[in-house]
């Protein structure tokens, strides 16, 4: 950037100097082409940020959330899925040791886990929120 500062005072410093030696009939003409100059490297420095965020955006929607980003796959699904492959021996160790009052307490503990985790991550919200975005509370 400081080279383009560099150069933008040159060229005032040129408009500057041509008022001096032209005269004050010719000042309108010299501010409208150095504006004219500052004017055409603005829309170049605009122009190639605007690129570069759209790039970035285009990027970003082209990647796949990872299954470590919150709301992807893996956080979204995985306690749920190990639960219910644990849900299985901690049903029989529950019955086993106390009959009907064991399966509960298994259960309950499963379900508990999973709806802090829930919470937690907001997914409950998150899908009302939604639904009542959209007008479908089925």
């Amino acid at each position: 950037m400081e080279a383009r500062d560099h150069e933008l005072k040159k060229e005032l410093a040129a408009t500057l100097q041509a008022r001096g030696e032209l005269g004050a009939e010719y000042e309108p003409a010299l501010i409208d082409s150095f504006l004219e100059k500052v004017e055409q490297r603005l829309d170049t420095t605009l122009d190639r940020r605007v690129r570069r965020q759209l790039a970035e955006q285009q990027m970003t929607a082209a990647r796949p959330p990872r299954p470590s980003e919150p709301g992807g796959f893996g956080e979204r699904h995985g306690l749920g899925i190990v639960s219910l492959i644990l849900a299985v021996p901690l049903s029989a160790i529950g019955v086993v040791n106390a009959d009907l009052e064991g399966l509960v307490v298994a259960w309950l503990g499963i379900v508990g886990v999973n709806a802090f985790q829930a919470v937690r991550s907001g997914a409950l919200f998150r899908r009302r929120d939604e639904r009542a975005r959209s007008g479908r509370w089925e």
